[in-house]
């Protein structure tokens, strides 16, 4: 697959033709790359961490091209007023592209509202869909990797752990500096190194409070700058209006997998990363108002993903390392949304079938090739 042709591309050429474009998504996950594949973007390409490409910012000397491409602009304080201002006196023809390693729909939201002048897509790492995997084998070498281009395509676990360990130094040192104020980056980066063994269960900042010695309101706003930042996500508990559904807190997800040292882990997010994808597609290009979230109550029911649609659940899934049998959660969501599609997956099981109350219990790369 060629990274010229990712997934966004012709949602972006099309919305180009009628607003502005923000492309958003973890750094180096190919935003910079897929927008100077565009035609003009070489030419009109600005990066606002240059020098050059702030003068030009700055000073509006914008190239002769069909297309501007502002990188990383949201690190400017005014960047939103800027863009308005540029957005409102521009030529019928001219396009603009926004590319960002933050929650450009976030960050900066004081000052004139650009409310109704771009359309938001959110760019997510490699899939098994996107990369056209089609065996167990193929995804193995996915899931032992990760989704971001640079360390997948050098298919080598050493170069994907010294990338995953220099990404998550410069996210803090580089990135969290540039956009936040924050005195005591050194305990911070230690909180990055704490959250990959809280991934896939309920996440207590409580718990991180103590670890780490700082007070909670400290805590839960790292958390939020790393989130917006996009080192991970979070998904929001299903089911507070169902019989013994429970109030928890949110689970967590990394966009880099290669951090889970537990193989069952690590597929867990790796499939939460894949939903995340999908969900945030349907949204961005359909306006459907779709949720990635879980479920668990009282009497310690669990499954691990439920997609909603309008806040009723349309997607189960349960996650499985191997062969087992049909989870009993599972039949007990099911049958309290029978209308909605259930599915069990295994990552190195070998059954494939459809249970009676219509739960499939099938492959990983089977169900991960019906979505993006």
């Amino acid at each position: 697959m060629a990274l010229d042709t990712r997934y966004l591309n012709h949602q972006i050429i099309s919305d180009l033709k009628k607003k502005m474009v923000f492309v958003a998504g973890p750094r180096q996950v190919g935003k910079t790359y897929v927008a100077k594949k565009l035609p003009g973007g070489v030419t009109g390409y600005m990066n606002w961490d240059t020098d050059k490409g702030k003068d030009m910012i700055l000073a509006q000397t914008f190239p002769e091209s069909r297309l501007w491409i502002f990188d990383e602009i949201h690190k400017y304080r005014k960047w939103r007023n800027y863009l308005k201002g540029i957005y409102d006196s521009k030529l019928p023809s001219q396009q603009i592209l926004v590319t960002g390693s933050a929650r450009l729909d976030l960050y900066g939201r004081g000052g004139d509202s650009l409310q109704g002048r771009y359309h938001l897509l959110r760019m997510n790492p490699l899939s098994a869909k996107e990369l056209g995997m089609k065996t167990g084998k193929e995804l193995e070498t996915l899931l032992h990797l990760n989704g971001f281009p640079e360390p997948f395509f050098s298919s080598s676990k050493a170069q994907t752990n010294r990338w995953s360990l220099e990404y998550r130094k410069r996210l803090v040192r580089e990135e969290v500096s540039s956009l936040e104020k924050i005195e005591d980056l050194a305990t911070m980066e230690m909180l990055t190194r704490i959250l990959p063994s809280r991934v896939g269960s309920p996440l207590s900042l409580n718990g991180l409070r103590e670890e780490l010695q700082v007070a909670h309101a400290t805590v839960a706003k790292w958390c939020v700058i790393l989130e917006n930042l996009y080192s991970f996500f979070r998904i929001s508990p299903y089911g507070y209006k169902l019989a013994r559904a429970v109030k928890k807190e949110q689970k967590l997800y990394f966009y880099d997998w290669n951090l889970m040292d537990e193989p069952s882990i690590r597929f867990e997010n790796m499939v939460a990363c894949h939903l995340k994808k999908w969900v945030e597609f349907q949204e961005d290009s359909l306006g459907d108002e779709l949720s990635l979230q879980y479920f668990r109550n009282t009497d310690k029911k669990e499954v691990d993903f439920v997609i909603t649609k309008n806040t009723k659940a349309k997607i189960l899934v349960e996650c499985k390392w191997s062969d087992a049998p049909v989870s009993d959660s599972l039949r007990y969501l099911k049958s309290k949304h029978p209308e909605a599609k259930a599915w069990q997956i295994h990552m190195h099981g070998k059954k494939d079938y459809q249970t009676p109350d219509g739960i499939r219990v099938t492959s990983a790369i089977t169900f991960l090739n019906t979505l993006i």
